[in-house]
């Protein structure tokens, strides 16, 4: 970018994909300005603090901390000179009643570790692990470029992962043909859950995501996932960037199709050559365009789309140590039940199944000396299903307590609670702006992934880009941040052609030809 000033890019949201993307541009010289919401950076995965308690809002693992890595040194920086990272091992634990399965990277011993809890199924895991290596090494290449064309489908990539993308398949479906106990099935496929979808219609080529956590493990940072994104912010501003938090964008200025600039809540006018639009994509194209611009994106067409389930949130202060492990998962009795009534009755579970984040158990500075930050998850219907979370939202937490305290390390839970938060879907809406309170945004159905998810490039506005779980490659933090690299490479693309061009007909009416 010689010859002349650098191009201004406003972005929209400092969410993990905003984030990264103002990252990476900064770190190009890009004049880069970030404007938030929220009075913090991070969006639904950044800090909240209960008095002298601190929590992940939203993400609680890193999966895949390479590809993070490699996001740093795009932008001249180390990721650990800003964050200690620690491993987990186990990476989790299951808890099927009284049956707890606790697996690790170690293939060796979690091969042992299965058949010592259900007999015969090792080999099965083996096969699986083998034949997800072939689908990895196929699939990623389809995660680290656009889907902007029909024409991409025929490129050699998509042909050769074709025959193991296992798209028209289930999660579920695929996991039945290496494992024959009910309970092992669900230890690999309750990650349709990041995704929000569930494993018995979530397409098959998911099943990675189980693969991918026994094959790169699962990664905490200290102080939590948000200390990734504060480490974004500092890198941003390092290299120039500006991040304006507690501010809110009314709406994106557009001029013949193209995008100018940003308007600000109190009224100010923020010139921009381009735009990268990190906000929730429900959210952003139903409120900040100009009514009737967006044709492919209108508020009818945005309603009927699928979006994932949404979760019930308690973030818990307690009092003293909590015997559990950094991650646990409680299932229910009966799992395929409380599924269905998340995804498709539309319907709260009388036994519902929870996740609990115990991070204090290896980092001791989420709260004070001597106690815990407990994190609980509950996946429970979008807004879509038309609960009245305003009547259900105490029951609901009642519920969840309750069932905490059916578990034996956390009998008598609630005497120990010193600081408390429900969050409840419409406070995902409310809060945070996320549409339909879809925690994990549009779902990925096969009318909803590549080419038929929003594109990185925004196809209704030019001079816009795309990035964060709206867009393609989709949601979770890995494939965020591969959107933002996605996004920025193309704004930088486009950016070098429209310089070039510049200078070309600078040239020619310098030369005294007719343009």
């Amino acid at each position: 970018m010689t010859g002349k000033s650098a191009a201004k890019v406003a972005v929209v949201g400092a969410g993990p994909g905003g984030l990264a993307a103002a990252m990476l541009l900064a770190a190009k010289g890009y004049e880069v300005e970030v404007f938030e919401k929220q009075d913090t950076v991070g969006g639904r995965s950044g800090e909240l603090r209960l008095g002298e308690y601190r929590f992940d809002r939203g993400a609680t693992f890193l999966m895949m901390p390479h590809l993070l890595e490699e996001l740093f040194t795009l932008a001249g920086r180390s990721l650990h000179s800003y964050v200690s990272m620690k491993e987990l091992n186990p990476l989790y634990s299951l808890h099927f009643g009284d049956t707890v399965f606790r697996p690790s990277t170690d293939q060796e011993q979690t091969e042992a570790e299965i058949e010592r809890l259900f007999p015969g199924n090792g080999a099965g895991y083996r096969r699986f692990m083998a034949d997800e290596d072939d689908k990895f090494i196929r699939v990623m290449p389809l995660l680290q470029r656009p889907f902007q064309s029909p024409a991409d489908y025929l490129k050699r990539d998509v042909l050769h992962a074709l025959p193991r993308l296992h798209a028209t398949d289930t999660v579920y479906n695929r996991l039945s043909k290496y494992f024959d106990d009910e309970r092992l099935r669900y230890a690999f496929t309750f990650q349709a859950k990041y995704l929000g979808m569930s494993p018995w219609e979530c397409p098959g080529t998911f099943t990675i995501l189980s693969y991918l956590e026994h094959r790169y493990g699962l990664y905490h940072p200290e102080g939590g996932i948000n200390k990734v994104l504060e480490a974004m912010a500092d890198v941003i501003r390092e290299h120039g960037g500006r991040i304006r938090t507690s501010s809110v964008v009314n709406q994106i200025l557009v001029n013949n199709h193209h995008a100018s600039g940003l308007l600000l809540e109190d009224g100010e006018k923020v010139h921009a050559d381009y735009v990268v639009l990190g906000a929730d994509f429900g959210t952003a194209v139903t409120r900040l365009f100009e009514p009737g611009l967006l044709k492919k994106y209108t508020p009818v067409k945005m309603a009927r789309k699928r979006y994932s389930c949404s979760t019930a949130m308690l973030y818990l202060g307690v009092d003293g140590a909590v015997d559990l492990g950094h991650h646990s998962v409680h299932f229910s009795g009966d799992y395929r039940r409380n599924v269905d009534e998340i995804t498709r009755q539309g319907i709260l579970s009388a036994d519902p199944s929870i996740y609990i984040h115990n991070p204090s158990v290896i980092d001791a500075t989420l709260a004070p000396a001597g106690k815990s930050s407990l994190y609980v998850l509950m996946p429970v219907p979008n807004l879509q299903a038309g609960i009245d979370w305003q009547q259900e939202g105490p029951a609901v937490r009642e519920q969840m307590m309750e069932r905490l305290e059916q578990i034996p390390q956390l009998a008598g839970l609630s005497s120990r609670v010193e600081e408390s938060k429900f969050f409840s879907p419409l406070d995902w809406r409310d809060s945070l702006d996320v549409y339909n309170g879809a925690t994990f945004n549009l779902a990925h159905n096969l009318g909803q992934m590549m080419y038929l998810r929003p594109h990185n490039t925004f196809q209704e506005v030019s001079g816009v880009w795309l990035v964060g779980g709206g867009t393609h490659p989709g949601s979770g933090l890995p494939t965020i941040f591969e959107s933002a690299k996605i996004s920025a490479r193309l704004l930088e693309e486009h950016d070098r052609a429209a310089r070039s061009r510049s200078v070309a007909v600078a040239g020619t009416a310098g030369s005294g030809v007719p343009l």
